[in-house]
C-alpha cells in the first residue's frame, strides 16, 4: 500500500500529476483541487491509495488524509468504483457529502457526474453511518479566505488556479467574477477551495 508520496511536481494536467520520487515518476490521479495545488518543479506531498486491477495498479492522491478515507469508503457501495468515487470528490468536499448523505440530499449527489436518481439512493442507503458525522455548515470550507475585490488575494488564488488547470487567464477571469457575483454579502469572506469548486462546475469542459 502506498500511503503517500513526497516528491517534485513534473508534469500536471486536468486529471492527473507526475511526482519525481527519488527518480521514479509516479502517475497520480487527482480531483481537480488538489491539482490546482500543485506547481511543476516545486515539491509536494500527497496522502495517497493505490488501487489494484487485473490489468492495472492506479494510484490516487489527496491534499488531505480525510479526503482519501472518504473515497475508500465510497468505493464500499455496489456500483461505485474508483472515478465515481473520485469525481464526488471533485464535486463535494469530504464534509459536504457527508451532509447529503446524512439529510438524504439526493439533488447534491446528483451533481456528481456518473450518479443519477438510484445511484444517489443507493449512495444515502449504503454509507449511512460509514462517514461519521459533518462538522457544522461551512466547517469543512475552512480554506484560506479574505473579502472579496479588485486584487483581492483569494480571488486571484482562484484564477491562478484554474490558468494551471488549462483555462485561459480571462475566461478564468470572467467565471470567478461570475460566481463572485452570484454570492450574497452575507456569505462572509470568499472561500478558495468553494469558489473553486463552483468555477469547475460552471466552466464543465469548456476551454478558452
Amino acid at each position: 500500500m502506498i500511503a503517500s508520496l513526497t516528491g517534485t511536481v513534473t508534469h500536471v494536467t486536468l486529471e492527473r500529476a507526475v511526482l519525481d520520487v527519488g527518480g521514479v515518476g509516479y502517475l497520480v490521479h487527482a480531483t481537480p483541487g488538489t491539482l490546482a495545488g500543485l506547481r511543476v518543479g516545486e515539491r509536494a506531498q500527497l496522502h495517497t491509495t493505490l488501487v489494484v486491477r487485473e490489468d492495472s495498479m492506479t494510484v490516487f492522491g489527496f491534499a488531505e488524509a480525510d479526503e482519501r478515507e472518504v473515497f475508500e469508503t465510497a468505493q464500499s457501495v455496489s456500483g461505485v468504483g474508483p472515478r465515481i468515487a473520485l469525481a464526488m470528490l471533485a464535486v463535494l468536499t469530504p464534509d459536504a457529502l457527508r451532509r447529503a448523505v446524512a439529510t438524504e440530499d439526493l439533488a447534491a449527489l446528483r451533481r456528481v457526474p456518473g450518479v443519477g436518481p438510484k445511484s444517489a439512493q443507493r449512495l444515502v442507503l449504503e454509507l449511512s453511518g460509514k462517514l461519521g458525522a459533518p462538522a457544522a455548515p461551512g466547517a469543512d470550507e475552512a480554506a484560506p479566505a479574505a473579502p472579496a475585490g479588485a486584487g483581492d488575494p483569494a480571488r486571484d488564488q482562484v484564477v491562478e488556479a484554474l490558468v494551471g488547470l488549462g483555462w485561459a487567464s480571462k475566461v478564468a477571469q470572467d467565471t470567478v467574477e461570475r460566481v463572485l457575483a452570484d454570492r450574497s454579502d452575507d456569505d462572509g469572506p470568499v472561500d478558495v477551495a468553494a469558489t473553486l469548486r463552483a468555477a469547475l462546475r460552471s466552466l464543465g469542459g469548456r476551454r478558452g
